[in-house]
């Protein structure tokens, strides 16, 4: 399998993860774990997962002139980006969050042509149309839909969330023409660890892990192992390949698996809508990936 099918089989595992985050990480917060003490669980393994994983397989030297791009990579895309998302969930129910994050690749899009320069034509544009239509065709028909004054204050601090990550990929995406993923991703953990510390520290101290249930101790598991390590990893892979644009336009399938995966454990069924809207992502995310044509 060549490098280009390996950066889209990374990211269908990596928005895999994420589609079953939703719902996991709300079942340990606030009950288990304070947001920020999540933040504080999560980012703590995963850095030291990465810097293991360097120490046995790569070494490799940085730039000095480099560390500042991987000193605000790791503001937008660890601290900012996890701090506001577990607190906005905590605040929000899951169903917004998802609608939310659909605005990833539209932010991607418009930070990419200003930043990167990268080609903005009419074939990415109606793909990201597609992926956006169909992801909102699933996720609105749902019950539990509830955008309003009870959670606006969540709501808002996601969507920062999608734009502090948006950056992120496009501010992320030069550094993978002369360093290893592993090298970058362990250094951006690294500096975002230095904002995470203070602010989790006092609601990791505050954790009874004595009390906690074992499928909760599981779901914490998953989401430090999961969603953090294996993600990151994946996603920062398909970056050395494929363009900002092409790594976020994979969020709209975060719905489809999240729906399949219900339906293998028997809580949800298929519907031709369902089918229909997972034609429309799957579409809009082929168009995305095709390289050429003219610029808008």
């Amino acid at each position: 399998m060549n490098r280009f099918w390996l950066a889209h089989l990374a990211l269908f595992g990596a928005n895999l993860i994420y589609g079953l985050n939703y719902t996991l990480a709300k079942e340990v917060m606030p009950e288990y774990i304070l947001p920020y003490g999540f933040i504080f669980c999560r980012v703590t393994g995963a850095l030291g997962l990465f810097w293991l994983l360097s120490a046995l397989f790569y070494k490799e030297r940085i730039e000095k002139k480099d560390i500042p791009r991987l000193m605000i990579c790791g503001l937008f895309g660890v601290s900012i980006n996890q701090l506001l998302f577990f607190k906005g969930l905590n605040l929000s129910v899951p169903i917004n969050a998802s609608i939310i994050m659909t605005t990833n690749p539209i932010l991607v899009l418009i930070l990419a042509t200003i930043i990167a320069k990268e080609k903005l034509t009419w074939i990415k544009s109606l793909g990201v149309g597609l992926g956006i239509s169909g992801a909102l065709m699933i996720i609105t028909f749902q019950q539990g839909f509830q955008l309003g004054t009870s959670t606006w204050l969540g709501d808002v601090l996601i969507f920062i969330n999608a734009t502090s990550y948006g950056l992120y990929l496009v501010i992320v995406k030069p550094l993978m023409k002369k360093y290893k993923p592993i090298t970058i991703i362990k250094w951006v953990f690294l500096f975002g660890y230095i904002i995470v510390f203070p602010m989790g520290w006092n609601e990791f101290t505050q954790i009874q892990w004595s009390e906690m249930p074992t499928i909760v101790i599981w779901e914490t598991v998953y989401v430090v192992v999961a969603t953090t390590f294996f993600a990151y990893l994946f996603n920062i892979y398909a970056l050395k390949v494929l363009s900002p644009t092409v790594a976020s336009s994979y969020i709209y399938l975060q719905p489809v698996l999240a729906g399949l995966f219900a339906v293998w454990m028997g809580r949800d069924h298929i519907t031709l809508l369902k089918v229909l809207a997972a034609v429309l992502i799957f579409a809009g995310v082929y168009l995305v990936s095709k390289p050429g044509y003219k610029r808008v």
